[in-house]
């Protein structure tokens, strides 16, 4: 494994006050791993229906200078409470883009029975412990500082919180005061959302942190917290317990490799969204794509029809290797890809089987980051959808996971007890002769794969920049409909609408996951951060 150092550090991620946490970590003389964890951390206080600290996701850790290049993964598992047939006659539909199952009552998505057992704690303190050249209580310092000081509402907060749809999902503004301390924290007095500027005040999760920093992670696995947490599960009926968080372990893996067009790409491993990027590149590979012209009918009609066929192979395969047998080695074998490709050039459409209508969400976030000494971190972590539950005295919101899992029994993602359902994130590193060229990840549910997918082809194909390659206008096709963004012309979707595709136009600009990276190219950084956050790039 060979050491490039870089001229400059990096990091980028969708919060501003995150970004300059993690810089000053960098600053000071921290690593990669100290910077990512810094500002995963105070992500979990800015952004704090996004992530947190009972979240889940994964760690993609390439340090040269100590001859690492695994990931943690830390996903959201079903509680041992849980069973296949608990919410099986409640089903009343499933989000067009794959993102989750509606149940009549809202039980999986809303409220304590919607809480996985969470992961990210324990993930951040075991990288940090085996990875890390600061302590713990210096990396917590920072998002306990956030915490005493509030966060201000920034337009992406404000906007997630009164965003609503037509998916039958729970609005996002009853996730925000579905319980009296959730209440108390993002609401003003008449029960409203806080508008935008305001500083919203949660001494409750300073005092969490500071006894987090003091006690690490076993404090909220198996000590003092994890049986404040179990004991307020137990009152309102929840399924998780301080038995399923005293068992909870992470899964450290090696990446999960790809090839295109002469780099390598390296993501992680199932249930996460590794293999769907994979199989993804796999198929483009067979195109000329500069030939077919960015963002042309053709070009979206190609890219969109890989989306489908690794969408309907996801629904089909995917799920948690523990529980099923994932064929991974047929889904990114290159004959499988030169097959589907084929078929793409005839003109046939893959069809993507779906219960009930549009869904997406982007309660995700992440952090893109490289130091000095050439060691980069891509951190994608969640609360999957925000449960809306906050327990008194703690201040933190917990995960939804359970949304996700298939509520009909005996399916690839169906609800089992310890089992994590299959999540898009797929933080990623690209390498070009062994040197890492793109670091890169971002949050949007299912929209995930499909985000970091045109990011790296926009930069590998088309050789545009970190900020234009994330800035572009993006599509995705999870479903038999072709989802664009409204900056793509009508002159475009008319002629795909002409080829008998369903056009579905977002009223956004920027849609469909929100891509943040670093590209480096002879050793110099250079970043973006998607204009559809709040985010930025910082040099260090």
């Amino acid at each position: 494994m060979g050491r490039v150092p870089t001229a400059t550090g990096m990091i980028v991620a969708p919060q501003p006050e995150a970004v300059e946490a993690g810089a000053l970590v960098l600053r000071d003389g921290g690593n990669a791993v100290d910077a990512a964890i810094a500002c995963g951390l105070v992500q979990g206080v800015v952004d704090p229906l996004m992530c947190g600290i009972a979240g889940f996701g994964s760690m993609h850790l390439y340090l040269p200078s100590r001859g690492v290049h695994r990931l943690i993964d830390f996903h959201a598992r079903a509680p041992a409470a849980a069973t296949p047939d608990m919410w099986a006659d409640r089903i009343s539909g499933q989000a067009r883009d794959g993102f989750g199952f509606l149940l009549r009552d809202r039980a999986n998505e809303l409220g304590y029975g919607s809480i996985a057992v969470p992961g990210s704690l324990r993930a951040y303190h075991e990288a940090q412990a085996a990875y890390g050249t600061r302590s713990w209580a210096e990396i917590l310092e920072p998002a306990i500082a956030q915490a005493d000081a509030g966060f201000v509402v920034r337009p992406r907060v404000r906007e997630f919180w009164l965003r609503s749809d037509d998916s039958g999902r729970a609005p996002n503004v009853e996730r925000i005061r579905h319980n009296p301390a959730a209440r108390r924290i993002y609401c003003n007095e008449a029960g409203e959302p806080h508008p935008l500027g305001t500083r919203v005040q949660n001494p409750d999760l300073a005092g969490t942190l500071r006894r987090i920093a003091r006690g690490g992670a076993d404090l909220f696995h198996t000590g003092e917290l994890a049986h404040e947490i179990d004991a307020d599960m137990r009152r309102h009926g929840g399924l998780l317990s301080v038995e399923d968080l005293r068992d909870y372990r992470t899964d450290t893996t090696e990446p999960l490799w790809g090839e295109y067009r002469g780099h390598r790409i390296a993501t992680n491993q199932p249930p996460g969204g590794g293999v769907m990027l994979v199989e993804m590149l796999n198929v483009l590979e067979h195109f000329d794509l500069v030939a077919l012209g960015h963002n042309s009918p053709e070009y979206i009609r190609v890219v969109s029809e890989a989306m489908k066929r690794a969408t309907a192979d996801k629904d089909e395969y995917l799920g948690d290797p523990k529980f099923i047998d994932v064929p991974l080695d047929r889904l990114t074998d290159p004959a499988y890809a030169r097959k589907l490709a084929d078929s793409i050039r005839s003109g046939e459409r893959a069809h993507v089987e779906r219960l009930g209508r549009p869904s997406e969400s982007r309660d995700t976030t992440h952090v893109s980051v490289i130091d000095r000494d050439g060691n980069a971190v891509s951190l994608t972590h969640s609360l999957g959808n925000p449960s809306g539950v906050v327990s008194e005295g703690l201040g933190f919101m917990y995960n939804g996971c359970m949304a996700v899992f298939d509520p009909r029994p005996g399916r690839p993602g169906s609800i089992a007890a310890g089992k994590s359902r299959f999540s898009s994130i797929c933080p990623s590193i690209a390498f070009r002769d062994g040197a890492p060229v793109l670091v890169i990840g971002a949050p949007g549910g299912t929209q995930i794969a499909m985000g970091v997918l045109q990011a790296i082809l926009n930069s590998i194909d088309f050789g545009m920049s970190m900020a234009d390659a994330v800035a572009a206008p993006r599509f995705s096709a999870t479903s038999d409909a072709i989802d664009v963004s409204n900056r793509i012309p009508r002159y475009v979707t008319d002629e795909l609408a002409a080829l008998g595709y369903e056009i579905v136009r977002s009223p956004q600009s920027y849609a469909f996951a929100a891509v943040h990276g670093i590209c480096i190219q002879d050793g110099i950084p250079s970043g973006g951060a998607d204009p559809a956050t709040d985010g930025m790039t910082l040099v260090v």
